[in-house]
């Protein structure tokens, strides 16, 4: 999925609500909460059939390359590969009855639960090597596993960060973080961006992506690190009440609201890289363009601490097994070559992500240790989970339910809100009930 222009891509590979209005994700499908989604082990030869993203040409590229090289490297099994358009990907796996999904698909990391939910996936530990699973990072298995079972697994993974100008920095005469170790407060970033700002003609010294919009995944994506670093959920337990709507979380929400004065709405997605603003808070996926722009005045800090420590959001596009296959194990033996160093490094060189296995990503000249995204492998290294996010761990899951169309939806709304002028207490309270009568009117959302 294309964020800003044509050129840039958003890894983290989750703005359903650019494709999909999130909400009917729920409602699609033949819902869930009974029978099996096993899948049949079969004879481990024949044709499978696997669907996928159509990405951008360099990951299509790549995708096609592993695909050919699996076909040529045996006689057992061979793969009929589909590229399904970006924009209606998820759509389509959502339309599709399960028994005519393909036996091997991708998916966007937070849909995994609701395909789950709609018996659309089943777990792969039956069927790819103790190898694979013992290769992939604790985040990206984080990502696919539910109740100890894993559903999927990521070629690569996504983080968060602040960019920054160190020139403009310096002569502001602003400290700035080393590293996770002493990320700003959020005082301490709100103070750098009103300095920064206060040099500026326009008094603009941030981007925030506005551009993607923040009533989108975007919104989740970007800014749920807030409410989880000031001590708050989007979810705990299964509900909103009690997580969202706290009054930590409504702090966190309205500091963000008195950034937008010194925001730059960056409607030409260009804020950060031609010099408007000092900071911008986006991903890894922007390192290419911010390099090229700004060479050696290019910093990249965490995310500020609101008191629960700097977190960041994680996770991207996934593979795993459709619930309806009948060769599971043919499935499993394309996704063990799919997932290997090789298959993972000609991905992440393709479009910039870190690599998802921990062999790949430690050999990464991008985001080995001393190399310019070290932050983003140092922050997957501590991986939250979806639930368990203390000061310790900085990497969190986006909730793995199948009603998380309907928490990203609400949340974001009620980000937008908030950044609009709402109340951030009543917007969060607002989001919370509606969470939570969604998730009442579904049994929760019980999984198979």
């Amino acid at each position: 999925m294309n964020v800003g222009n044509n050129r840039t891509r958003r890894t983290a590979r989750a703005a359903l609500a650019l494709v999909l209005p999130l909400a009917a994700l729920a409602a699609c499908g033949g819902g869930g909460g009974t029978g099996s989604t096993s899948a049949e082990k079969g004879s481990g030869s024949g044709t499978i059939k696997v669907w996928a993203h159509q990405g951008q040409a360099s990951e299509a590229a790549a995708l096609k390359n592993a695909v050919k090289t699996f076909n040529s490297s045996q006689k057992k099994v061979k793969v009929k590969l589909t590229l399904i358009p970006d924009t209606d990907y998820t759509k389509t796996i959502t339309a599709t009855d399960p028994s005519k999904l393909p036996d091997v698909m991708e998916f966007d990391g937070p849909t995994m639960a609701n395909f789950v939910y709609n018996r659309k996936l089943a777990p792969i530990d039956d069927h790819v090597s103790v190898k694979t699973l013992a290769n992939a990072t604790d985040s990206i298995k984080a990502q696919g596993r539910i109740d100890r079972k894993q559903y999927g697994l990521g070629m690569y993974d996504s983080g968060l960060g602040i960019y920054g100008n160190k020139k403009k920095l310096d002569e502001a005469g602003i400290k700035y973080p080393k590293g996770l170790s002493d990320s700003w407060t959020a005082d301490e970033f709100t103070d750098a961006v009103k300095k920064l700002a206060a040099q500026d003609s326009d008094g603009k010294s941030l981007d925030l992506q506005e551009n993607n919009g923040l009533a989108t995944e975007w919104g989740t994506y970007g800014f749920a690190p807030a409410i989880w670093s000031a001590g708050g959920s989007l979810l705990k337990n299964g509900k909103a009440k009690g997580a969202l709507d706290t009054p930590e979380a409504a702090s966190a929400l309205k500091t963000f609201q008195s950034w937008k004065t010194h925001v730059d709405p960056n409607t030409d997605g260009k804020a950060f890289a031609k010099g408007r603003v000092a900071l911008s808070w986006v991903g890894h996926w922007m390192y290419p363009d911010y390099s090229k722009a700004l060479g050696k005045d290019l910093v990249v800090l965490p995310l500020p601490d609101f008191g629960n420590g700097s977190k960041t959001g994680q996770g991207s596009w996934a593979w795993g097994i459709g619930a309806d296959t009948k060769n599971g194990k043919a499935a499993g033996t394309f996704l063990d070559s799919l997932l290997n160093d090789t298959n993972v490094t000609a991905m992440t060189k393709a479009n910039g992500a870190p690599p998802g296995t921990e062999s790949a990503l430690a050999e990464s000249e991008l985001y080995k240790k001393g190399g310019p995204l070290q932050l983003f492998a140092d922050q997957l290294a501590k991986p939250c989970g979806d639930s368990d996010i203390d000061k310790t761990c900085v990497a969190v899951t986006r909730p793995v339910t199948g009603g998380y169309p309907t928490v990203t939806a609400k949340f974001s709304q009620a980000l937008n809100d908030v950044y609009g002028g709402a109340d951030p207490k009543t917007a969060l309270a607002k989001a919370a009930r509606a969470i939570d009568q969604d998730f009442s009117d579904n049994g929760g959302y019980k999984l198979p």
